[in-house]
């Protein structure tokens, strides 16, 4: 089978090991930087070139598309969609993860956990809009931020009140989200293929710090899921639409909630906290469902 890996960077951890994971298993893969990737989008043939040439015709991608290229990312993903090679996640639906508001939205739709969240852009009655979500503390994060970054923690009204003028000072999207204090900073990250939970693991925030992404130095480690959680993070996954993805939640009072689904999910962390072969199985995933135009949309969407 020829597989493209679609990654900027060869020597990320997950691009190299999702390589050697094919590889190992027999594939031909390759890997394309994708804002390098030019589209024919005029012919009734479409085609995607890089470096001069029309790319051969491949069984299946791997979209590593980060979140500062997803516009583009995306097209270039709905071009070999296009072309009938099947997508381990589709253009559609990583766009649809990418913008947080859909996502909670799809998620609510759906009756799945989440935090009490609010929107806004320019709310007339601020004070309204964090009583709306349980009242301080509150977390206030940037529609746009990856990683932890544009997330911040407002201790008490005023607090919540102040980042929330600053932020809608500089025309800024905001969602203000309740503060699970139960979960002290603690989250759990589900990786979710195929419709299963191939591997789990908890991420504690270091000292001082409430944000628990590997990033921020967040430390991981191998847990348990309840029933419930791994119901969660599948149906999470279902209603993003996406094969392969991470699913962040936190255990509150009242059950898991999800704070996220990831559509481009590191593998380190979670490979080397669990042990697991997570690369392997995604290849595995591929070679049981990549067959001609085996999307849902057909680049359509």
């Amino acid at each position: 089978m020829k597989i493209a890996i679609l990654s900027r960077n060869e020597n990320l951890y997950s691009t190299r090991r999702l390589k050697e994971a094919g590889e190992k298993l027999g594939h031909e893969v390759d890997i394309i930087d994708t804002l390098h990737c030019y589209m024919d989008i005029s012919s009734s043939r479409p085609a995607v070139r890089f470096k001069g040439k029309a790319l051969p015709y491949y069984d299946a991608i791997i979209p590593r598309i980060g979140a500062s290229v997803t516009f583009y990312g995306t097209a270039v993903v709905r071009q070999f969609e296009m072309m009938g090679t099947f997508s381990v996640n589709e253009s559609v639906a990583i766009s649809r993860s990418r913008d947080k508001l859909r996502s909670m939205q799809l998620l609510s739709r759906k009756g799945i956990g989440m935090p009490r969240t609010g929107f806004a852009r320019q709310p007339d009655r601020i004070d309204d809009l964090i009583k709306n979500v349980g009242g301080a503390p509150v977390v206030i994060k940037l529609l746009e931020g990856t990683q932890g970054i544009g997330v911040v923690l407002a201790d008490t009204q005023k607090a919540a009140e102040s980042i929330i003028e600053a932020f809608m000072g500089l025309n800024a999207n905001i969602l203000v989200q309740e503060y699970i204090k139960e979960a002290g900073g603690a989250d759990i990250r589900c990786l979710v293929v195929g419709g299963k939970v191939v591997a789990a693991m908890k991420r504690q925030a270091a000292a001082g710090e409430f944000r628990s992404n590997l990033h921020r130095g967040g430390q991981a480690s191998l847990v348990r899921l309840s029933p419930a959680e791994r119901k969660t993070a599948i149906d999470a996954a279902k209603t993003m639409g996406l094969n392969m993805c991470g699913v962040d939640i936190l255990r509150s009072n009242r059950g898991p909630v999800v704070m996220e689904v990831n559509s481009s999910p590191g593998l380190e962390g979670i490979e080397s906290a669990t042990g697991k072969d997570v690369a392997s199985m995604i290849v595995e995933f591929i070679v049981k469902n990549a067959k001609p135009n085996n999307t849902k949309t057909r680049g359509k969407g």
